[in-house]
């Protein structure tokens, strides 16, 4: 780790930090906080996504369904109207349209290889945004003068890691520039994310070979044909599964490359102080 102990994190002039974790334990609003109150630079993940690596596909897709409408079409072939993405760091509901969801068209879903072909794009996607963490790094001391930096990665960032590899390219790529801080929820977060996500199902990006034998799985158990299945319904069956799967990759990249934070712990804090204050603690119990 680029800090071996708490002295070294305090003493450090300039403090580099990457979270990892399942959406919604936190990695977020400690990237807000330290952003808005700190001399901090908030590097998005999703939003470098969004923006830098699928914008077009994003805007693309939303045009293709407005062709649909002639009204909208006319204006769209002559030029007189716009149509873009306005995917922020906090709402990236844009980027979830375009990754879809598999199943009955009549529902709004995809066919599989349609469904399958914008995974991988998501997924080449990531990797890129992630290698681009120590440009952003650079970037932002050079240009905006801001002397630490936090980067808030998405969810399947597990997704894309051979844990078992020390020489992981991605994670000694992002290990060498960053303290990585892994978010550890409990068993109640657990259920938490479950009972919010099945109120709310958004589509999210998995390991190849884990979805296809997810999918496969499904359609076996339910007896069901690919193009007549309820794409909220999949995805909701899905998602316990993908909690399962990634929490054993999150640890072992904590336990390699990182450090351990519990949940609890992050929804103590209130200020960069208190976040500094964190990390310093769980070095100190790392060593």
């Amino acid at each position: 780790m680029i800090y071996k102990t708490a002295s070294d994190w305090r003493n450090a002039p300039h403090k580099r930090v990457l979270l990892f974790a399942m959406s919604g334990l936190g990695k977020t609003y400690l990237s807000n906080l330290v952003r808005a109150q700190g001399d901090w630079f908030h590097y998005s993940i999703d939003y470098r996504i969004g923006t830098r690596y699928m914008g077009e596909l994003i805007a693309d897709n939303a045009k293709r369904e407005a062709m649909n409408v002639p009204f909208l079409r006319d204006l769209l072939r002559s030029d007189s109207i716009y149509i873009g993405s306005n995917i922020s760091f906090d709402d990236l509901k844009p980027m979830s349209s375009y990754l879809g969801k598999p199943g009955d068209p009549n529902l709004g879903g995809l066919a599989w290889d349609d469904y399958t072909y914008r995974q991988d794009q998501f997924m080449q996607s990531e990797i890129a945004a992630l290698h681009d963490t120590g440009q952003f790094i650079d970037r932002s001391y050079e240009l905006y003068q801001y002397p630490h930096f936090i980067c808030d990665t998405g969810g399947s960032i597990c997704e894309w890691v051979d844990v078992d590899d020390p020489n992981d390219p991605l994670m000694t790529d992002l290990a060498s520039k960053t303290l990585m801080i892994w978010i550890e929820g409990s068993d109640e977060h657990t259920a938490e994310l479950v009972r919010r996500f099945d109120r709310e199902p958004k589509p999210m990006s998995y390991d190849p070979v884990f979805l296809l034998n997810t999918w496969s799985a499904y359609l076996a158990e339910f007896n069901v044909a690919p193009d007549k299945v309820n794409p909220d319904d999949f995805i909701r069956w899905a998602f316990a599964k993908a909690l399962a799967h990634r929490q054993p990759r999150y640890k072992a990249m904590a336990d390699r490359w990182g450090l351990t934070i519990p949940m609890d712990v992050v929804a103590q804090v209130k200020d960069t102080e208190g976040f500094e204050r964190m990390v310093a603690d769980a070095l100190e119990m790392r060593s």
